[in-house]
């Protein structure tokens, strides 16, 4: 920018003429300050505007991408948590039956109606709805389903107790409900506890529609099973079951009782017949519940009219029953549930967990087919770990039938405490 003297002393500074040449420099040079500063102006006051702009346009892209996915995500969800509510439906057999098909009673429709909870779903079991309860099986006899569910609302339900009987047997358990009046006749004669438990029931007070027999001197001259032979004769025979030994595989009631830690309270009696066992545990002050189904023979009403508890039940069905409740299981040849090993177990496990620790199973003159019989009923109980305090196999003539020698099998088993 040419040069520059300063002369110190007198107080005075003096600067020398620039040339024409240095001028033009400086000139030039003041155009390029001024024109960097004017882009680097203009970058700073036009760059961020294109570049906010591209960021804008490249967020709200990926804005709307990310919603696309979590679109894709939530349909997803609603999709699974849909099939899941339908397998969880399938699984238990909420949508077993079709109440859509055609020829449906309104009535079973309506029962199999499925009905929203007032406060949503409960916290505590997850449940939204609630089902009605009804056995798998009856989709496999939904004719003869529609025909039980055909009646009157509020009117008298129709003499069917036999078509009920034969959809239980056919795996239609639990029955549905109906709203209809059952017949329900005055029974003039029943006599007070403990009297009942051995006073002949009439006739008239038992419900014969559907059975061959009319009476139960009739009754008394079949063979209903192996178990019931004379069963309803409760003067002649039946007054001596349990307490009188009539072979080596019969046992005393007494002498039961006796093993039972902790004491025998109550029981359930598997295939009771007309209740005789559960006649004798009364008298010893012990509640029992008597398992049984019609089959042949009003079992059900003779046991009530007997003043005891019975429980119309088949053994497919789940026991009724909360775990390790009862002190004694009673069980004879009704204990019988087919030729499958498999079937048996489940019945055996099920019996098991009603059962308490120190209770008692007692296996009264059950009937073996062979020794492969035995040998498996043995394998399967030993399985359990029970104590045998009393195991007994002989062998009874076949009176009321072939007359051929049969093996039986009668024990007193011990359930373990399992922790």
């Amino acid at each position: 920018m040419g040069s520059v003297s300063l002369k110190i002393g007198d107080g005075t500074a003096r600067f020398k003429r620039a040339t024409f040449c240095s001028s033009a420099v400086n000139i030039l040079m003041l155009f390029s300050v001024i024109s960097t500063n004017l882009f680097a102006l203009y970058a700073f006051t036009s760059s961020p505007k294109h570049h906010q702009t591209n960021n804008f346009l490249h967020t709200h892209k990926n804005i709307s991408l990310i919603s696309e996915q979590v679109s894709l995500i939530l349909k997803e969800i609603d999709s699974s948590q849909k099939k899941l509510a339908k397998m969880e439906k399938e699984l238990l057999g909420y949508d077993t039956l079709d109440v859509s098909r055609p020829n449906l009673p309104f009535e079973l429709k309506l029962f199999l109606q499925h009905h929203q909870l007032p406060l949503g779903k409960d916290s505590r079991t997850g449940i939204t709805e609630m089902v009605a309860s009804v056995g798998h099986f009856c989709e496999k006899s939904a004719d003869l389903l529609s025909q039980y569910m055909s009646y009157k609302v509020s009117g008298p339900c129709p003499d069917d107790w036999s078509l009920a009987q034969k959809l239980i047997l056919r795996g239609c358990e639990p029955l549905p409900r109906r709203r209809c009046f059952a017949k329900s006749p005055p029974k003039v004669g029943l006599s007070p506890f403990p009297i009942s438990l051995w006073k002949p029931v009439s006739d008239k007070i038992l419900t014969w529609s559907g059975l061959g027999c009319k009476s139960i001197e009739c009754l008394n001259k079949k063979k209903l099973s192996r178990d019931c032979v004379g069963c309803f004769d409760l003067s002649n025979g039946e007054n001596q079951k349990y307490v009188k030994a009539r072979s080596k595989t019969d046992f005393v009631i007494d002498d039961v009782l006796g093993l039972g830690s902790g004491g025998i309270r109550i029981g359930l009696d598997i295939g009771g017949g007309s209740g005789t066992f559960a006649a004798r545990m009364a008298e010893r002050n012990v509640t029992i519940i008597t398992n049984t189904l019609n089959i042949d023979a009003p079992f059900s009403e003779f046991i009530a009219a007997r003043g005891l508890f019975p429980l119309y039940l088949s053994l497919d069905h789940r026991f009724p029953f909360y775990d390790n409740v009862f002190d004694l299981v009673h069980s004879s040849s009704g204990l019988e549930v087919g030729s499958k090993v498999e079937k048996f177990e489940f019945l055996m496990f099920d019996i098991d967990r009603i059962l308490r620790a120190g209770g008692l199973f007692w296996l009264d003159n059950f009937y073996c087919v062979d020794d492969e019989k035995k040998r498996v009923l043995t394998r399967l109980i030993e399985r359990f770990g029970y104590k045998k305090l009393k195991w007994v196999v002989g062998e009874k003539i076949d009176t009321a039938g072939s007359g051929k020698s049969e093996i039986y099998l009668s024990a007193v088993l011990q359930k373990p405490a399992r922790v």
